[in-house]
């Protein structure tokens, strides 16, 4: 019974301290693992110190994504939009809503864009363990692939929230994490094309990739108009800046 004690009766007693010690470091290093990529969704952090991550490419480009579709009401009149500023996108699409709308991903992939992962659920990650992740990503990605017949590339967490999970998931199923380095805040109540072009611009730069949302199955209800209004205002902006707008794919990141 080394490194046991006994009680009275001689059977085992509770752990050493040091067992009790050991275990403990491993549940801090098993916490360590799952949560310390959530760090990313820190804008500051992951724009320092991971940028690969961040979605920083190509410094003549922005990388124009949007999150939550697809969505039979306003997905695409986003299509129609892009399609008459002449630029193409990369949509994060939510496996649940691929099985809802699977014409609205054809018609997104016959026109040009590309589509990423952004989970069959819309749910953050911290509080889902490997199991439930890898079936979360691995049913999203199956929903996609079904619809396209193409492989899916790109993945982004629900709220930009990564785990050590998420990111062995992502790597088994040869999915790229991207998050983003400046986003419009259309989830929000009130927000109008003005507060959506002003927040995008003020994070804009070269290289970066824009977060903006083609439906409001996760935000304010209706949150999407002032996103599509919004839209010319932002491309003028790029092109007066001298950036070319385009879908992650032509941004000049490793997969």
């Amino acid at each position: 019974m080394s490194g046991r004690t006994l009680r009275a009766d001689g059977r085992p007693g509770s752990r050493t301290a040091a067992g009790r010690r050991l275990v403990g470091l491993a549940g801090a290093a098993a916490l360590a693992w799952h949560a310390a990529p959530a760090l990313a969704a820190v804008g500051s952090l992951r724009g320092r110190y991971a940028p690969r991550l961040a979605g920083v490419g190509d410094p003549g480009h922005v990388a124009l994504t949007f999150d939550d579709g697809p969505h039979p009401q306003s997905t695409p009149r986003f299509l129609e939009a892009l399609d008459r500023l002449g630029v193409r996108a990369t949509f994060f699409l939510l496996g649940r809503w691929v099985t809802r709308a699977p014409a609205v991903v054809r018609d997104i992939v016959a026109a040009g864009h590309e589509v990423g992962l952004h989970g069959y659920d819309h749910r953050c990650l911290l509080g889902r363990g490997p199991r439930a992740t890898r079936d979360d990503l691995t049913r999203g990605r199956d929903a996609i692939g079904a619809v396209t017949g193409q492989p899916v590339r790109w993945y982004r967490p629900p709220y930009g929230v990564l785990t050590g999970a998420a990111l062995d998931t992502a790597r088994l199923l040869c999915l790229t994490p991207v998050l983003w380095t400046a986003w419009g805040e259309d989830w929000l109540h009130g927000v109008t094309a003005e507060s959506v072009q002003r927040a995008v611009l003020a994070d804009l730069a070269g290289g970066g990739t824009v977060l903006l949302h083609d439906s409001d199955v996760t935000s304010a209800p209706g949150s999407w108009h002032a996103t599509l209004a919004a839209l010319p205002g932002l491309l003028d902006a790029c092109r007066e800046r001298g950036l070319r707008v385009g879908p992650l794919g032509a941004h000049g990141l490793p997969s």
